[in-house]
């Protein structure tokens, strides 16, 4: 009498110090409504295991517990080994029998992927040699810091390069699992699971990220760190004393080194760097000229309207209307949000 037939598709999640709660979640509960029939979740079709090197709770950024399922199983029993990774400061994401587990299942030839900042997992472990590394534009900067020689790609929800799989993390980890249960199980499954948690249709590897970074790459590492802090800091603003204080320096030494690095003062960088997401906003999604003030920082829609057509010469509901006729995507969608002159 034969076994039980193999699952389709077999995932195990590792999990770093202060993981991402959210991204763990997001991704087993795709995995769980289309491993089986309605919505009674046996892995039948699916099936997903928690692994860590140690029996102790493992603790989320935000503060809860998960406990493992198993201890680190032999990495030929799954199709993919993901990667959570969570905050970056605080020491070490995983411990050495983690990366060394990680080593081997690569040299099995296991797929790997890594979601929020398991690519950053994944990298100081040596195992993204010559492969292109997706992260959030949210840690574009750390990731150049901490790996020099690796160009990250920040325009993306997820990129698949052969045998290693990245996420930028978010709600982009939901498509990631959609596409690999359309990979292994077909659309039809992959498009059941994403409607049961009231999700449209899954983006693909090549969607955007919701946000762009258009601050370009400044040679001071000063000004570097101001930009990335004014790109966290969108829809609420900080005021160029705070920026200043966070650097150590002056409001007016970080005024010298503005005009210096990008020939601007620090203000008019933050409003473009603003402006330019308010135009992206408005080019990629259906929110409102209201709602994209506010989430731009700007005291009101009539205030923003007014800067807007300042900065790109058109009205928000031109470039709204010109959008259709303008690819959007990648390096070139980054350079066309910077306001003229």
């Amino acid at each position: 009498m034969p076994g039980p037939r193999r699952p389709a598709l077999r995932v195990g999640f590792v999990l770093a110090h202060n993981f991402t709660l959210s991204a763990l979640s997001l991704f087993i509960d795709v995995l769980r409504l289309a491993a089986d029939e309605g919505d009674r979740s046996r892995p039948i079709r699916c099936t997903w295991t928690v692994m860590a090197s140690r029996p102790e709770a493992m603790r989320s950024s935000c503060g809860l517990g998960v406990n493992r399922m198993s201890a680190l199983l032999p990495p030929q029993n799954f199709d993919y080994i993901v990667v959570v990774g969570g905050l970056l400061q605080g020491g070490d994401q995983v411990d050495e029998l983690t990366v060394r587990y990680l080593r081997e299942a690569a040299a099995a030839g296991v797929i790997l992927v890594g979601v929020c900042t398991g690519s950053f997992v994944l990298s100081r472990a040596g195992l993204m040699a010559r492969r292109r590394v997706c992260v959030s534009w949210y840690h574009v900067q750390d990731f150049a810091d901490a790996f020099p020689d690796q160009t990250p790609v920040a325009d993306r929800l997820f990129v698949v390069d052969h045998d290693r799989i990245t996420c930028s993390g978010g709600s982009g980890v939901a498509d990631l699992a959609a596409y690999l249960v359309a990979r292994h199980l077909g659309q039809s499954v992959s498009q059941k699971a994403m409607h049961v948690m009231q999700l449209q249709s899954a983006r693909g590897a090549d969607a955007s990220q919701p946000h762009q970074p258009v601050g370009g790459d400044p040679a001071d590492e000063r000004v570097r760190r101001a930009v990335l802090i004014m790109e966290q800091n969108i829809a609420e603003p900080v005021s160029i004393e705070a920026i200043a204080g966070r650097l150590a320096m002056s409001p007016r030494q970080l005024e010298r080194l503005f005009q210096s690095a990008m020939g601007e003062r620090p203000a008019a960088v933050y409003r473009r760097l603003r402006l330019g997401h308010a135009r992206w906003l408005l080019e990629n999604t259906r929110k409102s000229i209201t709602d994209i003030s506010v989430e731009t920082g700007f005291c009101d829609a009539a205030h923003f309207s007014r800067q807007f057509r300042a900065a790109f010469g058109q009205a928000p509901s031109e470039a709204r209307s010109g959008a259709a006729a303008r690819p959007v995507g990648g390096e070139a969608a980054i350079a066309s949000l910077a306001p003229r002159g």
